[in-house]
């Protein structure tokens, strides 16, 4: 319910969560190149997103968590350089 209420609270602003999440990254996903096996948890940028959800009211949005989403959405490629699915 309370992360519920940030989104409404945000899109009342005039924007909607993608848009928010993905102006932090000019809207062009964030293309890695890791060395194998050294992927972190979060990153100084998640922390940032994290740190400015919870100051608009949304819970359980620590930064390794908000790494994981910005994975899974695509804002950010993680693949090894050899994987397929690397984008780079």
């Amino acid at each position: 319910i309370t992360n519920a209420r940030a989104y409404l609270r945000l899109r009342e602003e005039g924007s909607s969560l993608d848009q928010y999440l993905w102006a932090f990254v000019d809207n062009q996903p964030l293309v890695n190149r890791w060395p194998k096996g050294e992927r972190p948890a979060k990153t100084e940028l998640s922390d940032r997103i994290s740190k400015d959800l919870a100051k608009r009211g949304f819970k359980f949005v620590g930064s390794t968590i908000i790494y994981a989403y910005m994975q899974g959405i695509g804002m950010v490629d993680d693949h090894d350089v050899a994987c397929f699915r690397h984008t780079g």
